[in-house]
């Protein structure tokens, strides 16, 4: 009886980390409504929601539409790189936001490939500024998130349809109808609001390609309010606004969650058909244009980044390290802490649906959010200054823990029902059971999951903003410092260390799980 008495017990380790993030999502936003008060939002307030749910829906709807073409084109076409570019498709969900912006500056930029075309040739200048710009750098890095969900999508299709569809001989049109269409009606909708809601919280952009008031968004105003205008009240009012604008975005993204309705297949390679003539030479100039659309900017930040190697400040260094620190703490708690919740909530001990509930809820927060709660529960503590890496690093590693989660809970779940009866028949202690068992079966995802971590991590441009000064910046911050004084060719060369740092750190705890579960 006492044993199972034990058995109900929630275990004392995830219970703790459950009640850490509830602090650092549910607590902050309850320090904001206390400070909000029953101030109303302002003129300016809604415009700044208006301008935030403008460009996010016009970067979901952009992204989505323009990643149909380009991953049914990599569906059904083999080509020689076609594996790396897919592979590439990854590459902006770690690549640091900074390090795109600069990227595309250099090519749209004032001072860009494409504005020195248009003077050569007698044209007015672009400005990138503003809600074009704004767009631009959120379809830049969503296009290819969007791209790969939707080409999961085809590949899930079992090969057995398209089998019976050249069967049937039907025709490319019909096909699409028949089977492609169906597919999209169920995967689109959730890879649309997946980048609206990436861009709903999305601040780093905003700071750098906003173009004044006209282009803010409420993380943006929220920054204003705390940093320049000292209004925590106001800041308070608009952190409300914009938990309920991302608690709104996830909710329907449960509710548009459903089933494509072709059941399974018998797992074979999917072989679509690759239609030759006009859809070919489409699928073609599909793939060719984002490709393009990714590597230019990268290749110009390349460029520009070398020649302004010789420019680089010296308190970089410092700044680079400060970086890597917070990155790694930051690697370390989540690792910690969604492997805690993971395990708890796989073998479906005592309170995991709570497990899992606190696992979710940094999804519906943001870092300015959580960091306007901290920033007005701390102010009387200590300055800001001195709590801004430890804040950055809890604030950093709250809203990546859900991610790593999700990587873990199906391999946990699939440890729980396929080795748990083994390891009590064997009588292995918990250290043994943990070193022999757990680490070899989940050093894959572990590894994945610190790795994007680390480079998320690396590359933020968020919290800092709120607490850290000249003396404490991240590399992020001072790359930004460094765009803000018009030294754009020494940002770059930063740019271009903290984007090598970033992948090289998800490369090292990637290689790390693979190579332990090999």
């Amino acid at each position: 009886m006492a044993g199972r008495i034990g058995t109900l017990r929630p275990p004392v380790g995830a219970a703790l980390v459950a009640a850490l993030l509830g602090a650092m999502t549910l607590g902050t936003v309850a320090v904001v409504a206390l400070h909000a008060g029953a101030a109303m939002p302002g003129a300016a307030d809604w415009a700044a929601v208006r301008f935030t749910v403008t460009q996010a829906a016009l970067s979901a709807v952009i992204s989505g539409l323009l990643a149909v073409p380009v991953a049914r084109a990599l569906a059904r076409r083999r080509f020689a790189g076609r594996g790396a570019l897919i592979t590439l498709m990854g590459a902006p969900f770690l690549l640091p936001v900074i390090v795109a912006v600069l990227g595309l500056l250099a090519i749209f930029g004032r001072a860009g490939v494409m504005n020195d075309g248009l003077a050569a040739l007698g044209l007015p200048r672009l400005s990138i500024y503003g809600l074009h710009g704004v767009v631009l750098a959120h379809v830049f890095l969503n296009l290819p998130l969007a791209t790969r969900m939707l080409l999961l999508g085809w590949q899930a299709i079992p090969a057995e349809r398209f089998r019976l569809a050249q069967s049937l001989d039907l025709t490319p049109g019909a096909q699409f109808r028949h089977l492609e269409a169906p597919m999209l009606q169920a995967t689109l909708p959730g890879a649309m609001l997946t980048v609206f809601t990436i861009c709903l919280a999305s601040f780093a952009v905003a700071l750098t390609l906003g173009g004044g008031p006209a282009a803010t968004t409420v993380e943006l105003a929220i920054y204003q309010a705390l940093r320049f205008d000292f209004a925590p009240g106001r800041a308070a009012t608009l952190a409300m606004l914009q938990f309920a604008l991302c608690l709104t975005a996830l909710a329907l993204g449960w509710s548009l969650i459903r089933d494509t309705g072709f059941g399974t297949g018998l797992g074979r390679r999917v072989e679509m058909p690759a239609p030759g003539g006009w859809r070919k030479g489409m699928d073609v100039a599909a793939i060719t244009l984002a490709a393009g659309f990714l590597m230019l900017p990268l290749g110009a930040l390349v460029i520009r980044g070398l020649t302004g190697m010789d420019d680089l400040p010296g308190g970089m260094w410092a700044a680079t390290l400060r970086s890597v620190l917070v990155a790694l703490a930051t690697t370390v708690l989540v690792t910690g802490a969604a492997l805690v919740l993971a395990l708890a909530a796989g073998r479906r001990a005592a309170g995991h649906r709570l497990f899992d509930a606190a696992a979710t809820l940094p999804l519906a927060a943001s870092s300015l959010v959580i960091g306007t709660g901290l920033f007005l529960a701390l102010r009387g503590v200590a300055s800001p200054s001195a709590m801004a890496l430890p804040v950055t690093i809890a604030v950093n590693a709250t809203l990546a823990l859900p991610y790593a989660y999700r990587l873990l809970l199906p391999e946990a779940r699939a440890l729980h029902q396929g080795h748990d009866r083994l390891a009590q028949a064997l009588g292995l202690t918990r250290w043994a059971r943990f070193r022999l068992v757990t680490l070899p079966c989940l050093a894959r995802p572990l590894g994945f999951g610190a790795g994007i971590t680390a480079a998320l991590s690396m590359g933020d441009l968020g919290v800092i903003t709120l607490f850290a000064a000249e003396n404490n910046a991240t590399l992020p911050l001072f790359i930004h410092g460094l765009m803000g004084s018009y030294r754009m060719e020494a940002a770059a060369a930063a740019a271009l260390i903290l984007m090598g740092i970033s992948f090289a750190l998800f490369a090292l705890f990637d290689g790390i799980g693979r190579h332990a579960s090999a």
